[in-house]
């Protein structure tokens, strides 16, 4: 006798669907049948994540002014230069530049074996580099690997503003 393939499954919002698991294993069907059980069915589901848009837009412009808040109270902090670039990406790009060089901070000195002086030095290359593209394309980039990706920075991606201040 073999293992069915047709499940009638009776989802949480309260719907019932046929499903055929016969893509799946055979020990493996009950399990998944019993799984998608506890869920909402499809049509639930997507309702429910489309209702919640305006919701989740909301949150996340919240958590995006709070980031830029962040980040232009560090960069006044830490006198660091404005971004240049377009102007959509001046903000995306010094929330990018405050992440990943909080990061670093974080990786190299507070937790790694760089002192303030080793820091320093780099705080002046961070200057540099006034290029929000940049420092956008650099968002998933790991701390440790910000001193690298600096030195690989081209001209570019420099300002021409008067490094010494």
């Amino acid at each position: 006798m073999a293992v069915r393939t047709e499940w009638k499954i009776v989802h949480s919002c309260g719907h019932s669907t046929t499903r055929d698991l016969s893509d799946r294993p055979a020990d493996k069907r009950a399990g998944f049948a019993r799984w998608l059980g506890e869920r909402d069915c499809t049509d639930c589901w997507k309702a429910a994540r489309d209702s919640d848009t305006a919701a989740k837009e909301e949150w996340l412009a919240a958590k995006r002014a709070e980031e830029q808040q962040a980040a232009v109270a560090w960069a006044e902090q830490f006198d660091m230069p404005p971004l240049e670039g377009p102007e959509r990406a001046l903000a995306w790009g010094e929330r990018s530049r405050y992440q990943l060089v909080t990061t670093s901070y974080t990786a190299l000195v507070a937790e790694g074996s760089w002192d303030e002086a080793d820091w320093s030095v780099m705080e002046e290359k961070i200057r540099t580099v006034t290029r929000a593209g940049w420092w956008i394309d650099q968002r998933d980039a790991e701390g440790t690997d910000l001193p690298e990706l600096l030195d690989a920075a081209t001209t570019e991606d420099r300002g021409t503003e008067n490094p010494f201040r």
